[in-house]
């Protein structure tokens, strides 16, 4: 059996260009004019409104079997852009595996979950016929920059607490997962009656491929608030520091440097090479260092305050590894020293109305972080505190430790002048008397912020132990190794079990 002759891309052109839809050679006779006119005009040379195209050329070119030259060629190339040899060869061809058809609500679903939910989240579905794959954008807050990732949404079918993709899918599902390139599945099970998106990144699913089973996405994984909460968080870090990689290790050496001097603050315009995000993991960590290293020399049990005051500030806490050996250190340090240990918070009214629920859960998240290392958290809601820098007291001495809301990329200090402390002790006695969050145990104080942060205490905690029966680490997948899901899915844990 004779194979179909290859298209040339001259053809693929004419027949696919917008506006064109030039099949047949009474077509191509009235485009030749326009072609010829419009290439006087462009190259200024008006003989060539007058050069005719022959029929028999015509099929010639179309074919392949002749290169033309002089002024043929010159409109030719000059309109599409491409040179005659190029026009007269065979489109590159490339293999497309088809996903299956999507389900009406299914396609319903996905635009109003992604698109109509969340301010920072919008959906960008993809061209099946062509190959391109949709894209997740999930855009900037205050402070990170957004970033884009490839989405595939497929139909599944439940099976007990999973829901499975279908046979008919796993070509195109093998073909999406070996891109190099960060991606999510979304399963659906809208053509089995079914309501619900579940998320998984894609890496979890090449995983399952790999080891010969058809990809199962546990029905823990919907995604709602507290799904796309931590989704976006992971992905807005992830990919920041991945982009601020080199830059990052360049300035390991300098940052070690800091660490051991008494006093520093280095301008943001003295790093202009570091996005949001990797200014943030650097001030981060400089600050953990400084804190840690001064640890010892501390007179007493100290405590903490913290400028967090937004989910997306908070994000760090939970996904940057630093703070977990940071908290972990701290809370080693001083285990069994009799005094408890305490952090303070000033979370103020407008910073709870201005933010999306799922930002909120972030916060809540965090201090259940503080609370899992026996580190009793209160918080005030007093405007006048939010500036306030973090710091650490014990008695007489404090250590400025700050790179929230910074002009520079940290800023800190050790002191023990009266006048320095004095506003540092003020503010923990401040929110030590007027803690919006008081109460005898971690689960009523974190009852306690669930309200004022105005989140459903009873879904959270059930969607937290739902989540941490599964592992979110079944779910999201980090690239950086700055980050680590760990310490994650222990607070996961924790906060289910309150």
């Amino acid at each position: 059996m004779t194979q179909p002759q290859p298209r040339t891309l001259l053809q693929h052109l004419l027949e696919t260009t917008p506006g064109l839809n030039c099949t047949t050679w009474p077509r191509f006779q009235v485009l030749w004019g326009r072609m010829a006119a419009e290439a006087a005009t462009g190259l200024g040379n008006p003989k060539l409104a007058q050069v005719r195209a022959s029929r028999s050329s015509y099929v010639r070119w179309l074919s392949g079997t002749h290169v033309t030259k002089g002024d043929t060629a010159v409109i030719l190339e000059w309109y599409f852009g491409k040179s005659a040899a190029e026009l007269a060869r065979p489109v590159p061809r490339r293999d497309i595996v088809q996903p299956g058809p999507l389900d009406q609500s299914t396609l319903t679903a996905a635009t109003r979950t992604l698109d109509y939910t969340w301010a920072t989240s919008r959906y960008v579905p993809g061209e099946p016929h062509t190959g391109v794959i949709g894209a997740w954008e999930l855009s900037g807050g205050r402070h990170f920059d957004g970033t884009a990732i490839g989405l595939q949404v497929y139909e599944a079918v439940p099976d007990g607490d999973q829901v499975a993709l279908k046979e008919a899918d796993l070509p195109h599902l093998r073909s999406y997962v070996r891109s190099s390139r960060r991606g999510v599945v979304l399963a659906s099970l809208g053509a089995a009656g079914g309501s619900g998106l579940y998320l998984m990144d894609a890496a979890h699913a090449r995983h399952q491929l790999t080891a010969g089973q058809a990809p199962r996405v546990p029905v823990a994984y919907r995604l709602d608030d507290l799904t796309f909460a931590l989704a976006r968080a992971l992905y807005v870090l992830d990919d920041g520091l991945l982009a601020d990689d080199l830059p990052l290790a360049d300035r390991a050496e300098e940052l070690g440097y800091y660490v051991k001097t008494g006093t520093s603050a280095p301008p943001r315009s003295d790093m202009p090479e570091l996005s949001p995000v990797g200014a943030a993991w650097l001030g981060s960590s400089l600050c953990a260092q400084y804190i840690t290293r001064r640890l010892d020399e501390l007179p007493a049990v100290p405590v903490f305050w913290t400028r967090e005051a937004t989910g997306e500030e908070c994000a760090p806490w939970l996904l940057f590894r630093h703070k977990h050996e940071y908290l972990q250190a701290v809370a080693s340090r001083f285990a069994g020293a009799g005094s408890p240990l305490g952090r303070a918070f000033c979370v103020p009214e407008p910073a709870v109305r201005g933010t999306e629920p799922h930002e909120r859960i972030l916060l809540l998240l965090t201090v259940a972080m503080m609370e899992m290392h026996r580190i009793t958290v209160w918080i005030t809601s007093d405007p006048a505190y939010a500036q306030t820098e973090g710091f650490v007291l014990a008695q007489d001495r404090a250590i400025l430790a700050n790179w929230v809301r910074e002009e520079s990329v940290w800023r800190v200090a050790t002191t023990s002048a009266v006048a320095d402390v004095a506003p540092y002790r003020e503010a923990i006695a401040h929110v030590q008397a007027h803690s919006i969050v008081d109460g005898p145990t971690p689960a009523a104080r974190l009852q306690a912020l669930a309200r004022y942060l105005e989140l459903d205490w009873t879904w959270l905690t059930g969607r937290c132990r739902a989540l941490s029966g599964s592992g979110i680490t079944g779910m999201l997948r980090h690239r950086s190794r700055h980050l680590s899901l760990t310490a994650l899915d222990q607070t996961l844990r924790f906060l289910g079990t309150l």
